[in-house]
């Protein structure tokens, strides 16, 4: 049979009588077997990006999420929100979870022990912080034009002096899976009413009755302020804000956590089974899924 093309079309023909017929060779048909082969490959991964791409880094077994070590502890979980002093969800957070090494929130478990017998509860805002995250804070400090939350957590920082007064940094100590933000709340905790972008923003130092409201007690600041009132022993801050700061602060360091003396709700559990390792695996349940 021959072929011949019309308008677009191909038409077969009836092969003429006593033309010779030519079988494909064996060599010829591996041939075409091995180009439809290539081609269905290219086919499946043009369409399966997926399946290129590289699986996501899960935890080392020695992570676990805090509410499978202690479900009391509050979690507010802000960089999964708009409601950081980027403005937007940051990058990495997939879930509302708190991850950490298991020493760190085994100790974490029995600071939280104490301060219920006490009336109160701890509530973490930030827990293990993939590279990406840290990136994404580097990215957003290097663009001075992006001042959407300067209102609230940075109002008496110029932008530009955000690396030269370390509050932005290449590497973050929660990248290790040690380091943890929180607060303490006195029970029965009230709710947060929620943060709706584009509201009016208030400094982040301003009175608590004033400032964006939280169920935490009156640190004197809110958490993540780019403030030096926000240092844990700043003597501006008495009374009852600084005995909540205390109380945390104490606490915490009966169960072997160093606190930063710049932010008032920035600990670390020493000592640290990674010192030396940063990590980049998601905040997700599937990165600590089996463990």
């Amino acid at each position: 049979m021959t072929r011949r093309r019309t308008e677009g079309r191909t038409t077969f023909l009836p092969r003429p009588a006593g033309a010779p017929f030519h079988r494909p060779t064996s060599r010829s048909r591996r041939a075409l077997r091995a180009l439809a082969a290539s081609a269905a490959l290219l086919t499946v991964t043009a369409l399966s990006p997926a399946a290129r791409a590289a699986p996501e880094p899960k935890a080392p077994a020695e992570f676990v999420a805090l509410r499978s070590v202690d479900p009391s502890i509050l979690q507010e979980m802000r960089y999964l929100t708009p409601h950081d002093f980027v403005g937007e969800p940051i990058d990495g957070y997939r879930q509302p979870l708190c991850i950490l090494t298991r020493p760190a929130a085994e100790a974490l478990h029995r600071a939280q022990v104490r301060l219920l017998r006490q009336g109160y509860s701890l509530k973490v805002y930030d827990c293990y912080r993939p590279q990406r995250a840290v990136d994404h804070f580097v990215r957003w400090a290097k663009d001075l034009d992006d001042e959407r939350m300067k209102a609230e957590f940075y109002p008496r920082v110029d932008k530009s002096r955000l690396f030269a007064d370390g509050y932005i940094a290449e590497k973050s100590g929660h990248s290790r899976g040690s380091t943890m933000d929180l607060t303490i709340v006195r029970l029965p905790a009230p709710p947060t009413r929620p943060y709706h972008p584009g509201q009016r923003l208030v400094p982040c130092y301003a009175p608590k009755g004033e400032r964006f409201p939280d169920n935490s007690v009156d640190m004197g600041t809110g958490f993540d302020c780019f403030d030096t009132l926000a240092h844990t022993d700043d003597p501006r801050i008495q009374g009852a804000q600084r005995a909540n700061r205390q109380l945390l602060k104490t606490t915490l360091a009966a169960e072997g956590f160093a606190n930063l003396p710049e932010e008032w709700w920035h600990f670390t559990y020493r000592p640290e089974p990674f010192p030396d390792t940063y990590f980049d695996f998601p905040v997700a349940r599937r990165s600590v899924a089996g463990h």
